[in-house]
């Protein structure tokens, strides 16, 4: 990973079985593994979604042209990445049809029928789905044609219970991340050149990969109500006046697969925090063609079931092609049995954070098993986030900055003006973006680090996926 960070990423992806190529160019086949991974993150996601009063549903894969061109803004977007179906059969469609890239307008088009009085609202929607967006260059997980994904969509009766939603979906995106996907993230607000197009403004959350880029982790719209003007979404409020509903957008995508792999993999591969980990332990019994081994291995599987999620693997392959399999796959805990740890009552746990052994005696693996996945879980989120803080560096000039993505690539924090020009100046000038204005503002200069003018605010910069 050192010599080729972008190879390294595609020989992980294909080794560790997570994905295969699609036949059209850019899509990919997630294979059983790569699934699993994704549902647990999708499980604990819908899980905190009904949890704070949303529901599930589901809405077409295709959209009338005439429907995506009622907002402006957000159809001028998209417009470079929209797949469009032009005939049915052998028939040419009187309209050209969208394949969905995203769903506002769609439900924008709902919202319009559905929405009356104040008592209809607030309706909270969220659609798992695929999506489409015809990309130039593609890699797995992180941009394909077609990718996976949540987007949740809802109106409600005021501005104050949009932002709020706005900011409850960027809470949940962030748990998410720390507490599941053991990574820290930069929390803030989009500039106008990176918001979503449509929204009145966009929340984000910011991770650091191991290469020292940035990537958009998940995202949180407060669209105002510019599609409620499009759509013609109105309500009698409870004055019987009559209101535009304030709307919201907000989607995370099996992209944060992509984040999962490059920030906490290794030149062995993968290594999936146990709380999100489809196997958390996999028992490879050692000399298993030998008595009473594999009845062993068995047994300790069933007894450990209710307690972590549990595999083992009694293939003939050889020990070693085994160990390396489960440390590519990222595996957090290997569990090895063979006849003298039978002899002394014990097991040796290997963790794949670290590589530590440990011989562990048979009546204490209950108590140690779950002790020891916590200590991985933590311990991933500590590297992830000693990795973030050692290569966040401040500039207070060009010359700094350019130096700094030089000699550290990280995240850059520097003072800004607020004018666009000066931030396609240093997008064209170093390739670096500006990734969000940190909700924890800094005042690291008085001036902007590109026109030298008074400045507005500290803004996170990176080169980016």
């Amino acid at each position: 990973m050192e010599d080729d960070f972008a190879q390294w990423y595609t020989d992980v992806v294909k080794q560790a079985e997570l994905v295969d190529y699609g036949t059209v160019r850019g899509t990919m086949i997630i294979k059983p593994y790569g699934f699993a991974i994704w549902e647990n993150i999708r499980d604990e996601l819908d899980r905190q979604f009904k949890e704070t009063g949303h529901s599930n549903v589901y809405f077409p894969l295709f959209i009338p042209e005439s429907m995506l061109q009622k907002e402006k803004d957000h159809i001028e977007g998209f417009a470079p990445e929209v797949a469009w179906v032009t005939h049915g059969g052998e028939e040419e469609l009187s309209e050209p049809i969208c394949v969905r890239p995203t769903s506002e307008v769609l439900f924008g088009d709902y919202y319009a029928k559905n929405v009356h009085s104040y008592r209809d609202l607030p309706k909270l929607y969220n659609q798992w789905s695929n999506v489409v967006r015809w990309e130039k260059t593609t890699r797995p997980f992180l941009r394909s044609l077609e990718f996976l994904w949540q987007e949740g969509h809802t109106a409600h009766a005021t501005r104050e219970d949009a932002e709020a939603e706005t900011s409850q979906m960027l809470d949940i995106y962030t748990e998410l991340c720390e507490n599941y996907l053991a990574f820290p993230v930069v929390r803030g607000k989009k500039t106008e050149s990176e918001k979503f197009a449509g929204a009145n403004y966009t929340l984000t959350i910011e991770s650091l990969m191991h290469d020292g880029k940035a990537l958009q982790s998940g995202t949180s719209h407060y669209l105002g109500t510019g599609f409620a003007e499009a759509f013609d979404i109105r309500f009698l409020d409870e004055n019987s006046e009559e209101q535009p509903v304030h709307q919201t957008s907000w989607g995370m995508s099996t992209r944060i697969m992509g984040a999962l792999i490059m920030v906490h993999g290794d030149n062995r591969g993968l290594k999936i925090p146990p709380r999100i980990a489809p196997t958390q332990v996999m028992i490879v019994p050692a000399a298993q063609h030998k008595p009473g081994v594999l009845d062993k291995a068995y047994d300790l599987r069933d007894q450990l079931q209710q307690l972590v999620r549990v595999d083992i693997d009694s293939s003939d392959k050889q020990p070693g092609w085994k160990f390396n399999e489960y440390e590519m796959q990222g595996i957090p805990v290997r569990l090895e049995i063979g006849p003298k740890d039978i002899e002394k009552e014990q097991v040796v746990l290997v963790r794949r954070d670290t590589g530590d052994k440990e011989f562990v005696p048979l009546a204490e693996l209950e108590s140690r098993l779950p002790a020891l996945l916590e200590d991985v879980q933590q311990n991933l989120y500590d590297q992830a986030l000693n990795h973030l803080q050692e290569t966040t560096t401040t500039a207070v000039n060009m010359d700094e900055f350019k130096q700094a993505l030089e000699t550290s690539p990280g995240f850059i924090k520097a003072m800004w003006c607020g004018d666009e020009a000066c931030e396609d100046k240093i997008k064209d000038d170093t390739s670096a973006t500006s990734r969000c204005i940190p909700f924890e503002q800094e005042a690291i200069s008085d001036t902007c680090i590109c026109c030298g003018r008074e400045a507005k605010e500290m803004v996170y910069w990176a080169k980016a996926y």
